[in-house]
């Protein structure tokens, strides 16, 4: 295999376990917002299933954990292939951000000015 599929596999590969965390946070609030319209429609007390829906939360709260670990490795990759020297390989989107090389201040816009004094 040449160094360029197997560069491209990992990518691949770093794309998919991307995109499967997300979809599992997409389908883990779908069920938290389940059990609370089922709460609803079933008149019952806010108090219902309080501990399963908790472990829903909480399971969200790992995907995210999991997400941000995820994007960690894409970085650590992406410096070991520069490192490596194996040069740009475009992998799934082209336009991707490297704030996690090169951080920019967020500028936000002022509305009107303001006197200090």
């Amino acid at each position: 295999m040449e160094r360029t599929e197997v560069i491209a596999s990992v990518a691949g590969d770093l794309h998919a376990t991307e995109h499967a965390i997300d979809a599992a946070i997409t389908q883990a609030t779908t069920l938290v917002q389940s059990f609370i319209g089922a709460r609803a429609a079933l008149s019952l007390s806010p108090v219902a299933a309080t501990a399963s829906q908790a472990k829903a939360m909480e399971t969200i709260a790992a995907l995210a954990a999991a997400r941000e670990s995820i994007v960690a490795c894409h970085a650590e990759l992406q410096k070991d292939h520069r490192r490596l020297g194996f040069g740009t390989y475009a992998i799934g989107p082209v336009a991707k951000p490297d704030d996690w090389l090169d951080p920019k201040p967020v500028v936000r816009p002022t509305g009107h000015l303001r006197s200090v004094g």
